[in-house]
């Protein structure tokens, strides 16, 4: 079993930027797990759901528009900026970010505090 620590970040108050990273990795275990959630088998979820990556062999998480930042995971909600595949979702995002800290969450805390705006989005991103 991994090392316990105290998490200092709440992703119920975060858009979502993990999930507008543009690769996603899946596993084959991953791929399953989709397909179970969706009824389809591994071969059908593989083909609907993900792509080729960068890397021979890698598949990432298909992308749709987003208007927070551009593109981001198709499995987002965008109104609610929640998963809508949560407990079938990909082991990456199950574990990230994988530390008590969130850096883009430290961030965006920083930011609505500046800004006096707790519903505050700093993003690159200028449509």
């Amino acid at each position: 079993m991994g090392k316990r620590f105290k998490i200092l970040y709440d992703c119920d108050h975060c858009p979502a930027y993990c999930c507008s990273y543009p690769r996603i990795i899946v596993d084959s275990k991953d791929i399953r797990r989709i397909g179970r959630h969706f009824g389809l088998k591994a071969k059908q979820a593989r083909k609907r759901f993900t792509k080729k990556g960068e890397e021979p062999g890698e598949r990432i998480l298909r992308h749709r528009r987003d208007e927070t930042y551009g593109t981001a995971c198709q499995f987002l909600d965008q109104e609610s900026r929640m998963c809508t595949i949560y407990h079938a979702r990909p082991e990456i995002c199950r574990d990230y970010p994988g530390t008590e800290t969130c850096g883009y969450y430290e961030f965006l805390t920083f930011e609505r505090m500046l800004q006096e705006d707790d519903d505050f989005v700093p993003t690159a991103y200028n449509p």
